[in-house]
């Protein structure tokens, strides 16, 4: 015989009796649970898409919800407030907590809700942001964190660059950077077992630049284990400055990736890198000039 599947309130119930430790999502079922029986039939419809469908919710307006669940949007805002939540911003917060792998679309999702719709008030947030991160780059403790890093890279037979995801294109462009001053560097930061073969010829000649943001994920805490062991110096650009990977390294640049909560952006951390190689090239000038010098005469011969 099959068996009858529990209901929001059953199952809630069931994960209290056990004890277990309340996620953001079984606060949410128990919201439903304590207000379901005071619910009209629309906005009970409206709440049970909800639990069941929590990437949609953080992915849509409720315009584009009330759509999907064949209702009004007014319908879909009567019932988050009454699940206890001021609006769908907060309630996609508590979910988002919830699912950490939907953290890129929840960030846009604030973001959007903030602008209304409007790509021009995207493009000012944007600008304003940058703004704001470079403003805060201007400061001495900030230019002197881009001051130390110069001190520890330069010198080194080579410089190794951990980025990963997005960052990957600014290293790539980095160490293009570096190369036309006469800097040997490499890239490394292949996901799972390949990050083991680009760490196989590390060694204590080298200097490594690690690219890191928010919570470090375990790539790059062996990165860092490896550096250790070899006595390979680390300067870290993140915006976790007191997290476990940044105790480890011997310097840090602090840069943010835009506005907290909200879409990630760059142009601090380009800003940054930029920095670090035109000191470096200033600091290595006769090498750099003599690199560039060849680089010149090759593009000639090339044209």
């Amino acid at each position: 015989m099959k068996a009858k599947k529990k209901s929001v309130k059953e199952r809630s119930g069931h994960l209290a009796r056990r004890g277990a430790a309340r996620t953001p999502e079984d606060h949410l079922a128990a919201r439903l649970q304590a207000k379901e029986a005071e619910m009209p039939p629309a906005m009970l419809r409206v709440a049970h898409y909800i639990i069941r469908n929590k990437v949609a919710v953080l992915a849509n307006s409720a315009a584009e919800l009330a759509s999907m669940i064949g209702t009004s949007d007014a319908t879909v805002i009567r019932t988050v407030q009454a699940l206890g939540f001021q609006g769908l911003p907060e309630l996609r917060h508590t979910i988002a907590t919830g699912i950490h792998f939907s953290a890129p679309l929840h960030h846009m999702r604030q973001t959007l809700d903030e602008v209304n719709g409007k790509g021009s008030a995207a493009a000012d947030i944007v600008i304003d942001t940058h703004v704001e991160s470079l403003t805060k780059m201007q400061a001495p403790e900030a230019r002197e964190q881009i001051h130390k890093a110069i001190a520890v890279l330069h010198g080194a037979a080579r410089i190794v660059i951990y980025a990963a995801g997005p960052s990957r294109p600014l290293a790539e462009y980095l160490r293009l950077l570096l190369v036309r001053h006469g800097q040997a560097a490499k890239v490394i930061g292949t996901g799972g077992i390949g990050l083991a073969d680009e760490l196989l010829d590390l060694s204590e000649q080298d200097r490594l630049l690690v690219l890191s943001y928010g919570k470090p994920y375990k790539e790059v805490l062996l990165v860092a284990a490896e550096a250790a062991i070899i006595g390979v110096p680390i300067v870290l650009v993140t915006d976790a400055p007191n997290s476990k990977l940044a105790r480890s390294a011997a310097t840090i640049i602090q840069a943010r990736r835009g506005r907290a909560a909200r879409v990630a952006l760059h142009a601090a951390t380009l800003v940054a890198l930029e920095a670090l190689v035109m000191g470096l090239a200033v600091a290595a000038q006769g090498r750099t000039m003599q690199t560039l010098a060849r680089l010149g005469a090759l593009r000639a011969a090339l044209a």
